[in-house]
């Protein structure tokens, strides 16, 4: 199993993205399939449920204050677990992860414009609250970075995580096993035998790409608002 921390829209929407195997290992380090043979591991709908059982319970154990109220409320409320359909092929594994795993906040075809005199960004958005409208937004450079910004997670911070068969401990001894018994190809295989050319340009497919400048992985410094006041006056 595979966790993927994900921060999403402005309002700093966190989502957690998942890929779990149809089925399971036996005590026998056999594999076997689900009862939807392979197709998905759990109902949907009682997953929403359970989770969200999960979730608060974990909060009553917490040393977190939170009126019994908030509790009620959020009880209350319809949890969404969303699944999509196994994958076809594993491209489209590598595919789905890349868009999160290598992606913070905003992709560039998204930046409609930088106006260097005016020292502002237009970017576009959707408007969940009407249907995902499209529209327009243009910021300040200062106001554009500071969201940005808050995107970036701690240094430190573990934004993937590996549970069960991809565990640190399980993937190193029993992974090829379990992959030999399923008849299937060891990743590393793969990408001897087709290797990628990361550095090579995706649009002519001939020009190469050359490292620029490189972020630390840090989130936002605390007190960012002296940092944009001291660039501001740099300017």
């Amino acid at each position: 199993m595979r966790f993927i921390y994900w921060t999403w829209f402005r309002l700093i929407v966190l989502n957690l993205h998942c890929i779990v195997p149809g089925g399971g290992v036996t005590k026998n380090n056999k594999w076997k399939s689900s009862k939807s043979k392979g197709k998905y591991l759990f109902d949907v709908k009682s997953m929403s449920e359970v989770f969200r059982a999960k979730y608060i319970a974990l909060l009553r154990k917490s040393k977190l204050k939170i009126p019994q109220g908030i509790y009620d409320k959020v009880f209350s409320k319809k949890w969404v677990v969303y699944a999509k359909q196994p994958f076809f092929k594993p491209e489209f594994v590598f595919e789905y992860l890349g868009r999160y795993t290598h992606k913070i906040a905003i992709s560039n075809h998204r930046i409609k414009n930088i106006d260097y005199t005016k020292k502002t960004v237009t970017f576009s958005a959707k408007n969940y609250r009407k249907g995902g409208k499209k529209h327009d937004i243009t910021l300040k450079t200062s106001d554009f970075i500071k969201r940005f910004s808050l995107h970036i997670l701690p240094k430190g911070f573990t934004r993937i995580r590996h549970y069960g068969i991809l565990s640190s401990s399980w993937k190193k001894i029993k992974l090829p096993e379990l992959q030999k018994l399923l008849n299937e190809q060891n990743t590393t295989e793969i990408i001897k035998e087709n290797p990628t050319h990361h550095r090579r340009c995706p649009r002519c497919k001939k020009g190469k790409l050359i490292t620029v400048l490189l972020f630390d992985g840090r989130g936002p410094p605390e007190n960012w608002r002296e940092t944009l006041s001291t660039s501001k006056s740099t300017e």
